[in-house]
């Protein structure tokens, strides 16, 4: 079968991740990777054999299928551009800025017929894909997504940088309508919000509560999830899958025994996994696990938390 004919745009540190996948990937032809910093992306090509370009415009109707690993102020222009002469794009997280800008992406590729994927990297965590052979809905979520603080990652809040991770999980989990916000956070050592917490209360009664941290002295990033009939633990770092459920034995009289069923995937590499998902919905024709849809919500939701907040993201 024909390769896709593929590019990065965008050389920094995720960039050049998206590039070695792509560049390892049989069904994908790396066609360049893109930066405005010549140096990067000539490191990057060089490694993989491709050409290196500083200007991502030179590629429009050349490619097949594009990853955006640019600063998010940037995402809308540079993937309207591409979906409009008819590239499948991959935007990393947020999708855009704004509600609006995420709306016009994704009314662009509905009419040039092309996917738009957004790149919530956690939906292909192994422990995260075990969640969907598990009965009910939740009825109780607690996240905690806590980060050692990196300079790199400040030009968004800690809402829009490692929470809307966790937003984007529990909104596609539990699949209802949103009653009511509520959220705290302040700043430490930006400008932004570093840490902040939200409750979410849904419509059919689950509610989530959700902590990120990127000031924190320990990385963790553990998920925990209450359900008619069970309850269930994600350590997405270290992909675990946890599960206890009610047992057929009394361990005190009246009191059922506790039954645990642990996973652990150990072998898991979630950015290929989105990639290679990426390429087989453009073969197949199909809808991708995080559409432009679901990227918007995701955002929208980000959004609302930061307002109640009090920033001005």
């Amino acid at each position: 079968m024909k390769k896709i004919k593929s590019a990065v745009i965008g050389a920094g540190y995720l960039g050049k991740f998206h590039a070695e996948k792509y560049a390892s990937l049989p069904d994908s032809e790396l066609i360049a990777v893109v930066d405005v910093n010549q140096q990067a992306a000539e490191e990057i090509a060089q490694k993989h054999q491709t050409k290196a370009l500083t200007d991502y415009r030179q590629l429009l109707g050349q490619v097949d299928a594009v990853s955006i690993v640019v600063p998010t102020t940037l995402h809308h222009q540079v993937a309207l551009d591409f979906i409009n002469h008819g590239t499948h794009v991959l935007v990393e997280k947020p999708i855009t800025v704004t509600v609006e800008e995420a709306d016009e992406l994704i009314a662009a590729a509905k009419a040039n017929n092309v996917l738009l994927q957004v790149g919530h990297l956690e939906r292909f965590n192994p422990a995260v894909m075990g969640l969907d052979h598990l009965p009910d809905k939740p009825l109780f979520i607690e996240s905690h997504r806590l980060s050692p603080f990196n300079p790199r990652a400040n030009d968004v809040s800690v809402v829009l940088d490692l929470m809307i991770h966790d937003i984007d999980i529990i909104l596609a989990l539990v699949d209802s309508e949103i009653e009511r916000l509520d959220a705290s956070g302040t700043p430490v050592l930006t400008k932004g919000t570093d840490i902040a917490n939200a409750r979410i209360v849904f419509k059919n009664g689950c509610v989530a509560n959700v902590t990120a941290s990127r000031v924190s002295m320990k990385m963790e990033r553990k998920m925990r999830m209450f359900r008619p009939s069970c309850y269930v633990s994600v350590d997405f770092q270290n992909r675990v899958l946890t599960q206890h459920q009610i047992g057929d034995k009394e361990m005190f009289p009246g009191i059922p025994d506790i039954k645990t069923n642990k996973s652990t995937f150990e072998n898991g590499d979630a950015l290929l996994e989105e990639i290679k998902s990426f390429l087989q919905c453009i073969k197949m024709g199909e809808a991708p696990l995080v559409s432009g849809e679901s990227g918007k919500r995701a955002l929208q939701v980000a959004i609302q938390i930061s307002q109640l907040i009090g920033e001005s993201e």
